[in-house]
């Protein structure tokens, strides 16, 4: 297989399990963890290396290594493997995703921005989510008739706070998530409900029209839920893990344990919260998105702009919310072409940018 990102949580992840089920690793893609990385090339021996910076080039251990999104591509392009994992993070990962398909390789995608920003040009027939959401979602699924699909959310960093304080929060506050440790990215989008907001987004284009919902379960044990037609309700319990849904990815017939199961029991009891939008403003778009799913290009683009600000200490945490909601309401325009995609993020990064206040 291709893996891209292999040195964050995901790909360490996709790593064990290709390890368990005895696959070919032929290309490893990182960021720039090159000691986790040098590990990886050593345990798992792929034909070619491909990392973030030029400068880092020479202190991959392999005699393979390229640099940059150009890279990337000629890779997906050039080698054999037909079963590809994207676990890279933001807008960065759509290309791949397209050259992916492109190429006929089946996409195993945990990049969220590839369906989010450019889902009406995306055949989802080549895509096997391993996010646990959908995961869920698939597993679920029968052929009775849907009333609602239902995802559940941690909540975040933010969930307990007093709501005064969200203003001042940090970036360090927001690192500190609840339930698990992921990338600074992820965790961000996790405080301000965005991670959910996109993930609702790409079950609408996974699973077709339909009505989609979030709510907040806060232990992470239920990752979804369907409510069917005739009143009845199914659930998904799993303990968080992303082995899971990246074995069935590589392996649809199952037949062995992945993980210990949930003990009820000890358990003792599970709470659900919804998803309040005065803690969480984005949920204010909710119901606007999905009846325009082709609009996720902006949220995407103007969450990673505020992102960026919000890092480097320009804007609060509260402006994030604010940023992409300003920018939804501004850019309403659908692409229609995926070359649209790519000029709209353009745009709309330039006015998140130029709107700090």
């Amino acid at each position: 297989m291709i893996l891209l990102g292999s040195t964050g949580s995901i790909g360490v992840n996709a790593l064990i399990v290709a390890k368990r089920f005895g696959m070919n690793v032929e290309v490893l893609v990182c960021g720039h963890n090159i000691k986790l990385l040098n590990e990886q090339i050593k345990e798992h021996n792929p034909a070619v290396v491909v990392v973030a910076n030029a400068e880092d080039v020479a202190k991959v251990n392999h005699n393979r290594v390229y640099h940059g999104e150009e890279a990337i591509l000629k890779v997906i392009e050039d080698t054999s493997s037909k079963f590809i994992v994207n676990a890279l993070v933001g807008f960065l990962g759509l290309r791949p995703t397209l050259k992916a398909i492109e190429c006929g390789k089946k996409v195993a995608l945990a990049n969220k921005e590839s369906l989010v920003a450019c889902g009406s040009f995306i055949d989802t027939s080549k895509i096997q989510p391993i996010d646990s959401e959908h995961f869920g979602l698939w597993y679920l699924l029968q052929d009775r008739p849907v009333s609602k699909m239902i995802i559940t959310a941690s909540g975040g960093a933010f969930r307990d706070w007093d709501l005064k304080k969200l203003k001042h929060a940090s970036l360090e506050d927001t690192q500190k998530h609840p339930n698990w440790s992921m990338g600074q990215k992820i965790t961000i989008d996790s405080a301000t409900m965005v991670n959910k907001m996109f993930e609702l987004l790409e079950a609408r284009w996974l699973f077709g029209e339909g009505e989609y919902d979030a709510i907040i379960e806060t232990q992470s044990l239920i990752h979804a839920m369907i409510n069917f037609k005739d009143g009845s309700t199914t659930a998904h319990f799993a303990n968080a893990s992303m082995q899971l849904p990246i074995a069935y990815a590589l392996n649809e017939k199952m037949d062995e344990n992945i993980l210990p199961h949930v003990d009820l029991l000890k358990v003792g009891s599970l709470e659900f919260r919804e998803i309040e939008c005065e803690r969480y403003p984005i949920w204010q778009i909710r119901e606007e998105l999905l009846a325009n799913p082709a609009r996720g290009v902006v949220v995407n683009a103007a969450n990673e702009a505020a992102i960026e600000m919000f890092i480097s200490k320009k804007i609060g945490f509260m402006d994030i919310s604010k940023t992409i909601i300003t920018a939804f309401d501004k850019f309403v325009d659908l692409p229609s072409h995926v070359d649209d995609v790519f000029s709209i993020d353009e745009e709309v990064r330039a006015f998140a940018k130029q709107n700090v206040k």
